[in-house]
């Protein structure tokens, strides 16, 4: 029974690891539908690039720091208890991996791609893994703090802060250091339209991250003995409140629709284990409207060119749901208790921080050495000509 045991939790943990690797063919998706044609291949490039550093990056050195485990041993030692942790780090793997590619959607249209690789094998190599330790493995005793002195250490359940947030502070950081496209907003004050190249796309991409992320957050379980319906339910509750709340508040864009149910299941990751489904409701339809409100402002009113709203999606409605754990999944609120929104607000700002510190480090270096830009004429006509060398959709066919 015990061999079974272990063998269903190895099924369990892989099922989740292969649907978050999906996930990034909905990031990938969502980019190459948000940008302008000229720039669709190199989303597409990127976000897989992006990952197969990511997997360097984290097996080698990441998971080392966050867990202190280490694969230079036999195969023979790695395939013990069925392999399982092998396969539980390439489920963390896959979250590891998600950092550059929401900072991938932010700098997009007019990032060199190679200093992008370089900075993605820092983030997953050391910057991401620094805060996992801490709020997944109670590194520097902080977890431990924070019970004694609170009651609750700080809840992350599946990463709205751990990885949400961290990456979208961390995009941010980039994207004010590229500075905005060229043309974009001119010395007059207006503002050059961007509109998407492919709602069809960026709708399939919306579409294969939320599907994905009934993997991201109830396999976060780890064991099939910890999995719970409740984490399902307050997913899809989330994703909905969200999805309705960017409707209305973004008065029918596509754009928004899309990225309300993205919104919502962000919010929902930290305490999707604690709340009541009508308090995942409630989460997630606050972070639609967070979402729509603050990418509108941060586009036309403070003029920061985050193409997707990674900062807005990812680290604001990630920080929420660091908070909106300490708030609904209070028992007052019809949640399960054993949560403290100190510990929250705490370990939130801790994890913005240190995004927000290394992401500047490590794209200020960075951009210090070898520069962070495509050259204005190299941006004019797209990445994808200027680093791919072909477009996504041919001109003409050749004469021959």
């Amino acid at each position: 029974m015990e061999e079974l045991k272990v063998s269903t939790d190895v099924l369990f943990v892989l099922l989740g690891a292969i649907m978050v690797l999906a996930m990034h063919a909905g990031f990938a998706f969502l980019e190459l539908g948000t940008v302008r044609k000229k720039n669709q291949v190199n989303a597409l490039v990127k976000i897989l690039s992006d990952l197969s550093i990511s997997t360097i990056a984290y097996f080698f050195i990441g998971y080392g720091i966050a867990y202190g485990t280490h694969f230079f041993v036999g195969a023979e030692q790695l395939a013990e208890k069925s392999g399982y942790d092998l396969v539980k780090f390439f489920f963390l793997m896959t979250f590891a991996a998600a950092i550059p590619a929401i900072v991938s959607g932010g700098i997009a249209e007019r990032a060199k791609f190679n200093p992008q690789l370089a900075a993605t094998f820092m983030l997953v190599g050391f910057v991401y893994p620094f805060f996992e330790g801490i709020a997944w493995n109670g590194h520097f005793g902080i977890q431990a703090w924070l019970q004694n002195t609170f009651g609750a250490p700080f809840h992350d359940f599946a990463g709205s802060v751990v990885v949400h947030a961290v990456g979208g502070w961390i995009g941010l950081a980039a994207v004010l250091l590229l500075g905005a496209r060229h043309g974009r907003y001119n010395k007059e004050g207006r503002i050059a339209a961007h509109p998407p190249s492919s709602i069809p796309f960026l709708a399939l991409g919306a579409w294969i991250l939320t599907v994905g992320w009934f993997g991201f957050n109830v396999m976060s379980a780890q064991t099939i003995s910890g999995i719970s319906g409740l984490v399902a339910v307050n997913s899809l509750m989330a994703m909905v409140g969200g999805t309705l709340t960017a409707l209305w508040a973004g008065k029918n864009d596509p754009g928004f629709v899309h990225n309300g149910p993205l919104a919502g299941l962000v919010a929902v990751c930290a305490g999707s284990d604690v709340m009541h489904p009508i308090g995942a409701l409630l989460v997630g339809g606050i972070a639609g409207v967070l979402f729509v409100y603050m990418f509108t402002l941060t586009q036309n009113r403070w003029k920061i060119d985050d193409v997707l709203g990674v900062w807005p999606l990812h680290g604001l409605c990630g920080a929420w749901g660091g908070l909106a754990a300490g708030i609904f999944g209070l028992q007052a609120l019809g949640g399960r208790g054993g949560i403290s929104f100190m510990s929250q607000l705490i370990g939130t700002l801790m994890g913005v921080a240190i995004a927000l510190i290394g992401g500047y480090l490590v794209y200020g270096a960075i951009k210090k050495m070898v520069g962070i830009r495509l050259d204005q004429e190299e941006e004019f006509n797209g990445a994808d000509l200027s680093i791919h060398k072909i477009t996504a959709t041919p001109e003409r066919e050749s004469g021959w």
